[in-house]
């Protein structure tokens, strides 16, 4: 081989062997995690506050203000104080995203003041649960079988039964009326990302939500008492099936709320006092939590963890609720939860993209100490675990607002309220998996994506099924 043809083989090896042996630790340099992992849009709302409208974290901290905690995973979240409405910090908080059963606070803040009382018995049709998604959670109605207002309710809050909200929905005029009645709640309340297609978030195409719209969401259903009462049960009593000659017996429904009730690797949170959950395969897990510490409430959203650890979709708002509470005063607001439409005050916390979401149909415009509550006969649990109800958000008339940049805020209600919990799925059977417009693709409120049996939301042990789950 000639001299100089070994010289330029000599060189290309050696070129060659340095680039591999350098690439590894160039490879070291770049995290490629996040490589395949959706991106926000490009443009989003900037209702709130133009930061809010920005793709990524948005949080202005101040002089000995804590950073945000580390390796938060969600496509999206926020965190905000409940009474004054400051948004403390957010992340892609306007992304419009599937909500799972997180969408059932809307679905609650909409129908619970049209079911009164809650003592009005129900008989349930064959026609009323036809309609329930197949893989849906349930808390286990039976046909031809009586429930009262307040049963259904405790099914829908703790065992996110899209059974139950099915009955509800039949109950407040049919499916339809009831989706039109959400959709045009969402515009009063500003909710604008919001597109409601199936009252109890069974995944369907189009529907979506925010993180910033479902913490407005909650902050509207919180002033409710009986929507509060159901948010913070932690476990209750739920009429069984009713055998020839015997009497009708109950089982216990547990809520599916871990930082409620605590599950392996999650505890109760301190001062927790709901809100909701959810997870289908499409939506990934879902939650919105209001907490008190120190006389300071705040309102948590995370939406689609990436993370693979088990519950990390409590443990992230976990996290963000304890941040906030540190971080509470030594912080600028990134934003403002505006207030509903009709209370709007035009302080010019507005901003870009404050129109309904494409596809919608416009409207016509502390420590927790949950208890028990008995099913049929009212609320008999007294509601310790829910700070709220003691009186940080009030409770106010029918258009009795003060509305000054701090919606709601015009005083403290005192007073205890009732908690509940989940039932006990076994007993229940389940069948929960949302359809997202691809089959196989949804699964609700077990809030651990794969964890249980199929089509076992909640981790309750409840029937099998082959279709997707909705564990919300």
């Amino acid at each position: 081989m000639p001299a100089l043809k070994k010289i330029a083989l000599t060189i290309t090896s050696a070129a060659l062997l340095s680039g591999f042996v350098l690439s590894p630790a160039a490879a070291a340099d770049k995290d490629t995690s996040d490589d395949k992992q959706p991106k926000p849009p490009s443009t989003m709302s900037s209702l709130g506050g133009e930061q809010l409208g920005k793709a990524g974290t948005q949080v202005n901290l101040g002089p000995g203000a804590p950073v945000l905690p580390k390796k938060l995973s969600g496509r999206s979240w926020i965190v905000a104080d409940a009474e004054s409405g400051d948004v403390l910090a957010a992340h892609n908080s306007h992304w419009r995203l599937p909500p799972a059963s997180t969408l059932k606070m809307l679905f609650a803040d909409t129908v619970l003041p049209a079911l009164q009382p809650t003592t009005l018995a129900h008989k349930v049709t064959e026609n009323e649960l036809s309609g329930v998604g197949e893989g849906s959670s349930l808390v286990g109605i039976k046909e031809d079988h009586t429930y009262t207002v307040h049963d259904l309710w405790l099914g829908v809050f703790l065992r996110s039964g899209n059974d139950a909200v099915h009955v509800l929905s039949e109950m407040y005029g049919g499916v339809q009326k009831t989706v039109d009645a959400m959709q045009a709640h969402a515009e009063e309340l500003q909710a604008l990302d919001t597109v409601v297609v199936s009252p109890d978030g069974y995944d369907a195409p189009r529907q979506v939500s925010s993180a910033y719209d479902l913490t407005l969401i909650a902050r509207s259903g919180l002033q409710k008492k009986d929507f509060r009462e159901y948010a913070a049960t932690a476990s209750a009593d739920f009429p069984g099936e009713k055998k020839k000659g015997k009497k009708r017996e109950s089982f216990e429904i547990s809520n599916t709320n871990r930082l409620i009730t605590g599950d392996i690797g999650v505890d109760p949170y301190q001062g927790i006092a709901g809100v909701k959950n959810g997870y289908t395969t499409h939506a990934g897990n879902t939650f919105t939590g209001v907490a008190e510490r120190n006389g300071k409430v705040l309102l948590v959203t995370v939406m689609n963890p990436s993370a693979e650890e088990s519950h990390a979709v409590y443990k992230e708002a976990a996290h963000l609720l304890d941040w906030g509470f540190a971080a509470s005063g030594k912080v600028t607001p990134v934003g403002q939860l505006v207030p509903p439409r009709s209370l709007d005050t035009g302080t010019g916390i507005g901003g870009k993209g404050a129109t309904p979401a494409a596809g919608a149909v416009q409207g016509p415009g502390g420590k927790a100490e949950a208890t028990h509550a008995s099913a049929s006969n009212g609320s008999s649990g007294v509601g310790t675990a829910l700070a709220i109800i003691g009186g940080l958000l009030v409770v106010l008339a029918a258009a009795v607002f003060l509305v000054n940049r701090r919606w709601p805020m015009a005083g403290r209600t005192r007073g205890t309220e009732t908690d509940a919990t989940e039932t006990d799925a076994t007993a229940a059977g389940t069948k929960d998996a949302e359809d997202t417009g691809k089959a196989g693709e949804s699964a609700e409120d077990t809030g651990e994506a794969g964890k249980d049996v199929k089509g076992d939301p909640d981790g309750a042990g409840a029937t099998a099924s082959a279709a997707p789950t909705d564990k919300s």
